[in-house]
């Protein structure tokens, strides 16, 4: 059995299997995760595909390798749909709000950072955005139509999806074939360009209207929003890298075209492992604004929506995101949100509580055991739900020692409150919650103990033992000590 970075497997959507993950440069990883498209608030489901690539970075970091993470930033050249057809999205929210088109980009990039930043999302080593590499995008480019892969017409570029499939696979990733495709395309406005409806722009001739628009040797135009991410991770990891990360949604078209768009380039298939985010649905329905069955991570934080029964903190989301694991669906609810608050807080306390923890000449407890199983979840793609399962195994065995049912010594004790410390917060990336909502709870429970104390001077057991029953119907365990009355969300 080798170290755990040795026994790291990931879940390679490219091949559909599960495969040892060996990078490329030694303990040097590239990861690339697509980013967001800056025209509007960044809804929940961006952000649990994010999360979950925070949690891929800060476990690798873990295990001692040296990430660079990079996650771009579409400003501009993601029109309407993937028929690349219609507005700008950006250009399209700017003339609605009679802005800049960069006001926009600079508003919505505001809100994506402090969103991640209240999941306590670690940010990426680079953020390049798509508007600062236009040279790099015309020059691969330029390397495709040299390779034979990409025409010109009225001013704009098109790969040859044709040509490529004629060589290599297009489809590969998606598990989409080329003649199921074309028989399911459509006529729309401008296909005529093409030499096939599938064919995708490398680079489109920009009307006159058109706000965003560089000079290019095509004319004067914008950059397809496929190639952006090719040239940008190309720049920043090299013409083959180790991850390439993004939501389920983005497996075809996007991902399909940077894996030709690579290969057509340098000769090289850009990505040794492609990992795909599942989707969210809220309330068992899939989420969608033309239903309202939506919600913003900021309704969900303020709790001002009529789609759940309260407000959640980020750290409890973040939390209940962990407790899924990254490629499976997850359903947003008040009752599941609930039962993750209430796990969150007892995590939390049995972290409190290992401290406490009295040492023993010899341990009745297996701590490496336990540890070694944290490490099995994390190391079988990034299991984060397994791994919460055995962190409540360890908060099982914290209960057991201090109620001298199990015994521990003081390496074992310090090893396994090191080991907690790393996964709780250094991975799965939680924090103590100091908010004001706790700072009101610990004034209120101090004079709920007082009542229940004075019940107990007097000798009225029962309303002593009604705020005890109460108290834990509510989640809060009060214990009885020389000491007197302590309490904790149990």
């Amino acid at each position: 059995m080798g170290s755990p970075k040795e026994n790291l497997v990931i879940y390679n959507s490219l091949s559909r299997q599960k495969e040892n993950f060996q990078p490329l440069h030694g303990a040097f990883v590239g990861l690339y995760v697509c980013g967001p498209t800056v025209y509007n608030f960044v809804h929940l489901g961006n952000c649990r595909t994010f999360i979950s690539f925070d949690l891929v970075y800060r476990y690798l970091k873990h295990l001692g390798f040296k990430v660079r993470y990079v996650r771009n930033i579409t400003d501009a050249g993601h029109l309407e749909n993937d028929a690349e057809e219609g507005e700008d999205k950006i250009a399209k929210k700017a003339r609605l709000e009679q802005l800049e088109p960069m006001e926009i980009v600079q508003q919505y990039t505001v809100d994506f950072h402090n969103t991640l930043t209240k999941f306590n999302n670690i940010p990426p080593s680079i953020e390049p955005t798509a508007t600062g590499h236009i040279l790099e995008q015309i020059e691969m480019i330029q390397k495709i139509i040299a390779k034979g892969m990409a025409y010109e017409v009225n001013g704009s570029v098109y790969f040859d999806v044709q040509k490529y499939n004629s060589e290599e696979e297009y489809g590969e990733l998606s598990g989409r074939k080329i003649e199921d495709l074309v028989a399911g395309t459509r006529d729309l406005d401008g296909q005529e360009e093409k030499r096939s409806s599938l064919d995708f722009a490398l680079w489109k001739n920009a009307k006159p209207e058109h706000i965003m628009k560089w000079t290019s040797p095509w004319g004067v135009g914008f950059p397809g929003w496929h190639l952006e991410c090719s040239a940008m991770s190309t720049k920043y990891l090299g013409e083959q890298f180790d991850i390439h990360g993004g939501g389920m949604d983005l497996k075809f078209p996007h991902h399909e075209c940077e894996i030709a768009q690579g290969k057509a380039a340098t000769g090289l298939k850009p990505v040794r492992y492609w990992m795909h985010a599942n989707m969210l649905t809220l309330n068992g329905k899939k989420m969608s604004k033309s239903t309202g069955n939506t919600l913003l991570p900021a309704e969900l934080f303020s709790g001002e929506n009529d789609l759940l029964e309260k407000a959640y903190d980020p750290i409890v989301v973040r939390f209940f995101m962990m407790q899924a694991h990254y490629r499976s669906t997850l359903d947003f609810s008040s009752d599941a949100l609930n039962a993750s608050e209430k796990g969150f807080f007892r995590l939390m306390e049995g972290l409190k509580l290992a401290q406490e923890m009295p040492v023993s000449s010899v341990s009745s407890v297996n701590v490496n055991e336990l540890i070694s199983q944290f490490y099995g979840a994390m190391n079988d793609d990034f299991n984060s739900p397994i791994l919460i399962a055995h962190l409540f195994d360890a908060v099982k065995i914290v209960h057991a020692v201090l109620s001298k049912n199990e015994t521990i010594t003081q390496n074992d004790k310090e090893l396994l409150l090191k080991e907690l410390n790393a996964f709780i917060f250094d991975v799965l990336g939680l924090k103590e919650l100091t908010s004001e909502g706790d700072k009101s709870l610990e004034i209120v429970m101090e004079l709920v103990l007082q009542m229940r104390q004075n019940a107990r001077e007097t000798k009225d057991w029962t309303t002593s033992d009604a705020i005890r029953d109460k108290l834990a119907e509510a989640g809060i365990v009060v214990k009885d000590g020389k000491e007197g009355a302590t309490w904790g969300k149990g």
